[in-house]
């Protein structure tokens, strides 16, 4: 990652530029509006493939499209979402627990109900902020699973770890806050509407 530094201004190292006269400035406002429209875009592009990540995952998990989960062995087809992946944790302080939560039905109801959740409240724009709490909640539970910090699983062998902290869990979890915090649900979602119903009203952090 690149660092900019900013250079500091000394005093008489200026360069003048000479002033017109007689020159209204340059009005802003077109400008504004144009580079605030493009940010509400960008931040509604990203709800959208965030969210499809969320309801993918999901899908795949409950009928075994043949991506992460192969064919026949779906949720619906009695298997376990959470099993494989928690009984694989092989590193960090809840290895134990991770193990003793794997294939648990409340646990695969909960992990299931969020990746729901989250998936098509970012979809239509609405909840935001509940699907930022509930994501970033799995996120940190998921970060601490894989635990990036160990160089080596319990058995010794190398955990091919390629940072001690930032991985694409915290990415996930940065991007749900900021999605929320921009209320990005009302360009392309329904989040405008949403916003204005009495409950919400009430209730912002529902929004």
């Amino acid at each position: 990652m690149a660092v900019h530094d900013h250079p500091h201004r000394r005093p008489g190292w200026h360069v003048p530029f000479p002033r017109r006269t007689g020159t209204a400035p340059a009005s802003t406002g077109p400008t504004t509006a144009a580079a605030a429209a493009t940010t509400a875009y960008v931040f509604a592009g990203l709800r959208l493939l965030t969210g499809f990540v969320f309801l993918w995952a999901f899908l795949d998990k409950t009928f075994g499209l043949g991506y992460a989960t192969p064919s026949g062995k779906g949720w619906i087809d009695g298997g376990s979402p959470t099993k494989g992946f928690l009984s694989g944790v092989a590193a960090g302080p809840m290895e134990s627990t991770f193990h003793d939560w794997a294939g648990a039905p409340w646990a695969d109801w909960l992990f299931m109900l969020g990746l729901l959740g989250i998936g098509l409240a970012l979809i239509a724009g609405i909840g935001l902020w509940p699907a930022a709490i509930a994501g970033t909640a799995m996120m940190a539970l998921m970060w601490i699973a894989e635990w990036p910090p160990a160089r080596h699983l319990s058995d010794g062998t190398p955990s091919m770890s390629t940072n001690p902290f930032a991985d694409y869990h915290l990415i996930y979890a940065v991007v749900l806050v900021a999605l929320a915090a921009a209320g990005a649900g009302a360009t392309w979602g329904l989040g405008g509407a949403w916003t204005r119903l009495p409950l919400v009203g009430r209730h912002p952090w529902l929004r």
